[in-house]
């Protein structure tokens, strides 16, 4: 496709890859609800339907500075370029707490981010002692949401990022993520059991999967394309508004 580099990966690509995962899990009773949900997100009726597909983590800080890059162009493209949006899972699964040279490390990264792109941070964070930088409860908090709607997914990512790196709440807890799913105007309840459901736990998973089968090796990650032409990037990392807002209309024009 002109005016993006061609990767491999398209919706088709990534259903017949989402089928395949779900196929390899443990849990048998899922496999067919797992694949079933990647299916209705990213099945399209037409096969020259333009989408966007947006790679991230709620706790990964560059994703943060990109946040009102993401929400500008659901605001100008999402009515007629439907942005999909998938897991990253920055550190999913990490067990061990934070160690000093880990905090140097983070906050580093936290002040190159507010330089770059002018976001906020509670630096107060790198105060806390025995923090777990699990990523996976956030992420499977996104794949809830998305299984009510891609826009309540990204309403909620945004949130989560403001969740932890401006108000200092801990988004590695079960009932402050459920909470904050509540915001978003979906029934906690209802949230609070799609959560905790092993459907959810695959789901999430195998977004991590896709990420890594697709090709993506960094967050954000933001692919332009259709079934039909297939899928290229228009940024591994973050780029400000105009810069991405520019290569967008390129591709839409060739």
């Amino acid at each position: 496709m002109e005016g993006l580099p061609e990767l491999r990966g398209s919706p088709s690509f990534i259903l017949t890859m989402a089928n395949a995962l779900a196929k390899r899990r443990n849990q048998p009773d899922n496999r067919a609800t797992a694949a079933h949900t990647l299916r209705k997100i990213m099945t399209t009726p037409d096969t020259n339907q333009k989408q966007l597909l947006y790679f991230a983590d709620p706790m990964c800080s560059w994703c943060w500075g990109f946040a009102p890059v993401i929400k500008a162009l659901a605001e100008r493209h999402g009515d007629d370029i439907p942005i999909q949006i998938f897991m990253g899972g920055l550190r999913a699964g990490n067990t061990k707490s934070m160690t000093q040279q880990d905090k140097d490390e983070i906050r580093t990264h936290w002040e190159h981010v507010h330089e770059r792109t002018g976001q906020p941070f509670n630096f107060d964070f790198f105060a806390r002692e025995g923090f777990i930088y699990d990523t996976e409860p956030a992420c499977r908090a996104v794949v809830t949401a998305r299984s009510f709607h891609s826009s309540i997914a990204l309403r909620l990512l945004e949130r989560l990022h403001k969740a932890f790196y401006v108000e200092g709440q801990d988004v590695t807890d079960r009932d402050t993520l459920v909470a904050l799913g509540g915001l978003e105007g979906v029934d906690v309840k209802t949230f609070a059991e799609k959560f905790d459901s092993k459907e959810a736990t695959m789901v999430t998973t195998i977004d991590f999967e896709i990420a890594k089968k697709v090709g993506v090796s960094g967050f954000p990650t933001l692919l332009a394309g259709s079934d039909k032409e297939g899928f290229g990037p228009v940024t591994s990392g973050y780029r400000p508004l105009e810069e991405v807002e520019a290569q967008i209309n390129e591709w839409l024009e060739a």
